[in-house]
């Protein structure tokens, strides 16, 4: 599936929303599948996102956390 630079930023948030909520769920054990699986989802993105752009995927994977961080949304 083809993602957009946006796409990467709505799932990297997702995992970051998902570590977060680590440390208040109820079930642990349901969190934190749930939070490896959305680091995985933004993790696989990354890396088809960076082999049809032609970009190396650590510098796309920096300026997606850049973006969620510092609230930047253009690519």
């Amino acid at each position: 599936m083809a993602h957009t630079f946006e796409d990467l930023v709505q799932l990297e948030r997702a995992a970051v929303d998902a570590h977060a909520a680590l440390t208040t769920a109820d079930d642990p054990d349901a969190a934190r599948r749930a939070a490896v699986d959305a680091s995985a989802a933004f993790q696989a993105a990354v890396t088809v996102y960076a082999e049809a752009e032609g970009e190396s995927r650590v510098d796309v994977e920096m300026r997606v956390k850049k973006a969620v961080r510092h609230g930047e949304t253009a690519g």
